[in-house]
């Protein structure tokens, strides 16, 4: 039978609401597109609230199903409605309007976004009039959050104000066919922003072995020949970095394989629009970089070009080949590329601040006149069980919002010390501030309450409640009390908890895992490995890893070997300290300090329990840098094993390790590494799942600076879902305190709203 064509679709008229990131990312010029493509009349328009559209025409089902699938790269849409009203006789055109702006903000600024392909072609076209032009961009790509000052995201509220657009780019802007459409950032050699320094100078100089401080989207890098290993050397020293790992970046992806090993989902991670540093397993070919890059780890991190000036460098060197194509192919050059600051200060974003801070290390500075309105670091991010795990959440990620289960009175959230973030919420979105870094010196203070005043403005939200962490001494608690609003002190293990919760969706009741450094306990000592049962804004201690004495107090968390000593000493062993750890410090002096139990408080600290395996082993006597200790101890590890009866727990749901730190005694560092996670493993697994039993709860949320471990991580995950539960970890903010403010947002929002605010 011949087929019979389906009646034409009746003559609609919607109108509709469209919320998410979709100001500033070309989502009017493809409502407008897709009209015209379907034959519909109408209008589009900017408001307060998102995008408000209305559409007319027999083809609505279509538009609508692409609208969606089809959106530009930068949007996402969290909400459509659409609303049916009566056809209007008479429509044919469809229209762009002009932005309305009256009311309440409600939209979002798009965060900083990687050179698209489209403007990769213009850069390297000897015909386009953007050629080799440092600053290009479009609707899909280039800087936003770094240059936006306040809501509305349009030009005058950007650091572009101060550039009047030429006849050409005034004409792209307005013509809603053309990809430059309403791009705040849009310029060209003309009229927008120019280099200090030319870019065959910057390689030049670069080659030659110096220092150059490069300014970039949200502050300047140090920038080095990776492979020069004088270089290396003297950034190290001037930067003060010590051991801590430097970034390197390479020109695509096909350069990455000789110096490390990436999957496809690396691979992804790499190429996609927010470019964080992706730390890789090191592949044979990493040898050839400095020995000052990576030092006594496995994994490299490795970052590509997100700026049209970073792909210039790399084209400049290649000897300006036409086209991408060259991209496709290995390039020699490989560039360190590390925050420009020193000893813990904030990034540097202003080239006369450069100029005074960073003098002693750059022998050059390359500025430019597009200022830099907000700082944001370059982010940092590693795959664990097959998803990407926020180890710095910065540009590129930021101000993206989560969207929380429920809607909720505003909060701001302070975070704690290290690591430092702050949250806003606004109705059911937290927006999370770019990583802000140690609250240690004045700098870093300005910087924080630049942070806060800068997310108040993007946000536009008035906060009911402040909430930050127990500890009294922390800058973050000193803030939250100098603000004229009720604060609400949050358990610092208990806000790591929460945040997992807090994007999961989950309000009700959850066994939460915090495996961490430390925060203050409700009892005022140091806790750090909690087994907690947490009901939204409240929570109920289950037990904890069994005490270490920290001897010295802080002092053990630079130090390893003093955690060793510690388990010497409680081992009953305590006429070994000196003979087994005299070369690294006072060790007959610590001795006695333990003997008699002084300067020695008590912790339940997993960050310490990794520190004591690493002392005893040898691994790491003396870190330094943060986390140094575990990373080296995560580095050796091959395939986990077991330590037959390597745990207990006691009658008070104390998860002690001693039998297993006992084994490590004298053993060969890597499998001692590998006796040290596997049975750690097992140890928790047992642990978490006997409180399973006795609670009747079958989910866990996984927090803690600990489960950046991705063998950790990985082997709970494995271990718990076997045990029938639910694992729920860190996804989009990190696992570590710089998600900590979304917790602590969590649950002052949770209970404001039990309390009538």
């Amino acid at each position: 039978m011949p087929c019979t064509p389906e009646p034409p679709e009746a003559v609609r008229r919607c109108r509709l609401r469209i919320r998410g990131q979709v100001q500033g990312v070309g989502f009017r010029p493809h409502v407008y597109a897709l009209a015209l493509s379907r034959g519909l009349s109408g209008w589009v328009t900017n408001d307060t609230e998102g995008v408000l559209a209305e559409v007319q025409g027999r083809a609505v089902r279509d538009f609508l199903a692409d609208l969606v699938d089809r959106a530009p790269p930068l949007a996402r849409i969290d909400d459509i409605r659409v609303e049916d009203r009566p056809p209007s006789a008479g429509a044919e055109d469809f229209a762009i309007l002009d932005s309305s702006r009256a009311g309440a903000v409600a939209t979002e600024v798009p965060p900083d976004a990687a050179v698209c392909p489209a403007c990769l072609e213009e850069l390297f076209d000897p015909q386009d009039r953007r050629y080799r032009y440092p600053f290009l961009t479009c609707t899909h790509c280039g800087p936003r959050f770094t240059i936006t000052g306040q809501l509305p995201y349009d030009r005058p509220q950007t650091s572009m104000a101060g550039f009047a657009l030429c006849a050409a780019c005034e004409r792209e802007y307005r013509d809603p066919a053309d990809r430059r459409f309403h791009a705040q950032p849009i310029a060209c050699p003309d009229c927008g922003p120019q280099l200090s320094m030319p870019v065959e100078k910057i390689v030049a100089r670069l080659m030659a072995g110096e220092i150059l401080a490069i300014k970039g989207l949200g502050g300047f890098h140090l920038a080095c020949d990776a492979r020069n290993a004088a270089a290396v050397s003297r950034l190290r020293r001037a930067k003060q970095r010590d051991g801590k790992p430097f970034a390197v970046m390479v020109a695509g992806l096909a350069s990455v394989g000789g110096l490390a090993e990436a999957d496809a989902d690396e691979a992804a991670l790499l190429t996609g629009i927010d470019r964080p540093v992706v730390l890789l397993r090191k592949a044979a070919g990493a040898a050839a970089l400095a020995d000052g890059i990576a030092p006594g780890l496995p994994w490299l991190g490795v970052l590509l070009p997100y700026t049209p000036l970073h792909a210039l460098l790399f084209h400049e060197a290649a000897g300006r080949p036409n086209g991408t194509g060259w991209l496709q192919q290995p390039q020699d050059l490989v560039l360190v590329m590390t925050s420009a600051n020193v000893g813990g200060e904030p990034l540097v974003i202003d080239g006369k601040d450069a100029a005074r801070r960073l003098g002693g290390i750059a022998d050059a500075t390359v500025d430019h006149d597009r200022p830099i309105v907000v700082r944001a670091d370059d982010g940092v991010v590693r795959r664990v069980a097959g998803r990407p795990l926020w180890i710095r959440r910065a540009r590129g990620a930021v101000p993206r919002p989560v969207r929380l289960a429920r809607t909720l009175p505003p909060v701001l959230a302070l975070g704690a010390h290290f690591k430092s973030t702050v949250c806003l919420t606004r109705g059911a979105d937290a927006f999370l501030s770019q990583h802000i870094g140690d609250l240690d010196t004045a700098e870093s203070l300005r910087f924080f309450e630049e942070a806060v005043a800068h997310l108040r403005r993007l946000v536009g939200s008035e906060p009911v409640l402040v909430a930050h962490d127990r500890h009294p001494d922390y800058a973050s608690t000193r803030f939250a009390d100098g603000l004229d609003l009720p604060a609400l002190p949050v358990q610092h293990h208990h806000a790591h908890v929460a945040a997992v919760a807090a994007e999961h969706g989950v309000a009700g009741p959850l066994l939460g895992l915090a495996l961490d450094g430390v925060g203050l306990g409700d009892d005022g000592t140091a806790w750090g490995g909690e087994l907690m049962e947490v009901d939204g804004a409240h929570y109920r201690r289950l037990g904890h890893l069994a005490e270490l004495p920290l001897p010295g107090g802080d002092a053990a968390a630079t130090q390893p070997w003093r955690m060793a000593a510690a388990v010497l000493h409680q081992l009953g062993r305590s006429g070994e300290i000196a003979p087994r750890l005299a070369a690294h410090g006072p060790a007959a002096e610590l001795a006695e300090l333990l003997r008699r139990g002084l300067r020695c408080p008590p912790t339940s600290s997993a960050g310490r329990l990794f520190d004591a395996a690493a002392g005893l082993l040898g691994i790491c006597p003396v870190a330094s840098y943060e986390a140094e200790a575990a990373m080296r101890l995560e580095g050796l590890v091959s395939v986990p094993r077991l330590q037959p009866g390597g745990w207990t727990i006691d009658d008070h749901n104390r998860l002690g390790l001693l039998p297993l730190l006992e084994a490590l005694i004298g053993c060969d560092p890597q499998v001692g590494a590998e006796l040290f996670h596997g049975t750690l493993i097992a140890g928790l697994v047992d642990w978490v799942g006997r409180a399973a039993e006795a609670t009747g709860l079958t989910q866990v949320a996984l927090g803690g600076g600990c489960l950046a471990n991705r063998v950790l991580a990985e082997g709970l995950i494995d271990g718990l879902t076997a045990h029938g539960l639910a694992v729920l970890t860190a996804r989009n903010v990190p696992p570590n305190d710089g998600g900590l403010a979304l917790g602590q947002a969590w649950i002052a929002g949770l209970w404001a709203a039990d309390n009538g605010m």
